[in-house]
């Protein structure tokens, strides 16, 4: 392990917790509060404020804002938190905003997410690991987004909107419903169009049980009954397979947000 390297024109204030092997470049602001683990990089220009930690080996690119004060009307000066985790990828121009009173006082970032240029992760929100985020991503405050998403570029989240693990969100989507686990969502105002197949191929899920879990959705979002009920037999019908019990318990845990459904009927 070795000291940090700070460049000279870099502002790093005296009460921030530097890790070793931390490279902080030109003209960077580090604040008092701040902490960079072991191995951070920040390029050039970046400006880090708050309550802000930031993971072991994350790398953040020119004029990033992290940290810095929400885009919240409610926002009362209270000691929030941001907690970016390890391995993680910021690019250009991201914006990364701390909790606020209303929200828990954590946003919260997982392990081994890529944010591209113009991405936006707003107060309150938690962003779980294997997260990618093309450019000018946009997700308003209180979201949850679940391991091993990936959006397309210029895709906007309503706030307190849910998105399940692994799934897919299409290129310039509007998403203002909760995306089931392994949901692939499409359109402005999205609605679901299938499950994210090729992702789950990518990931070597086994066969067997993405056949169950395909036909588990045409169940679930089939024309006949109410949608409580349709849940209801899938999770019967399936009891011992994990992935469909994963979407069972997503779509019962739903408050804030209605549950996005497809357009034009179930196939995928």
């Amino acid at each position: 392990m070795s000291q940090p390297v700070i460049h000279p024109t870099a502002i790093v204030g005296e009460g921030a917790r530097i890790g070793a092997d931390v490279r902080i470049g030109p003209y960077c602001i580090v604040g008092d509060a701040v902490e960079l683990h072991d191995g951070v990089e920040l390029v050039s220009h970046v400006s880090i404020d708050g309550r802000t930690e930031v993971g072991e080996g994350t790398k953040i690119y020119p004029f990033a804002s992290i940290g810095h004060q929400p885009q919240d009307l409610k926002y009362a000066g209270e000691e929030s938190r941001l907690v970016i985790g390890k391995r993680c990828t910021i690019r250009e121009a991201a914006t990364l905003n701390p909790g606020t009173k209303g929200g828990g006082m954590l946003t919260q970032v997982g392990d081994d997410c890529l944010l591209m240029a113009n991405s936006h992760v707003a107060h309150d929100c938690i962003v779980g690991n294997n997260v990618i985020m093309a450019n000018c991503v946009g997700v308003a405050g209180h979201c949850i987004i679940g391991d091993n998403v990936i959006f397309g570029g210029i895709v906007v989240v309503h706030q307190f909107t849910r998105i399940g693990s692994h799934a897919f969100i299409g290129a310039q989507s509007m998403i203002d419903a909760d995306v089931i686990p392994y949901g692939m969502a499409l359109g402005n105002r999205a609605s679901l169009a299938g499950l994210n197949l090729v992702g789950l191929r990518r990931r070597k899920f086994d066969r067997d049980a993405i056949h169950s879990l395909r036909a588990a959705y045409r169940l679930i979002f089939a024309s006949e009954g109410t949608l409580q009920e349709r849940v209801e037999d899938a999770a019967e019908l399936f009891k011992n397979d994990a992935l469909v019990q994963d979407v069972v318990s997503f779509i019962g845990a739903a408050s804030d947000r209605p549950i996005m459904t497809p357009r034009n009927g179930a196939n995928t």
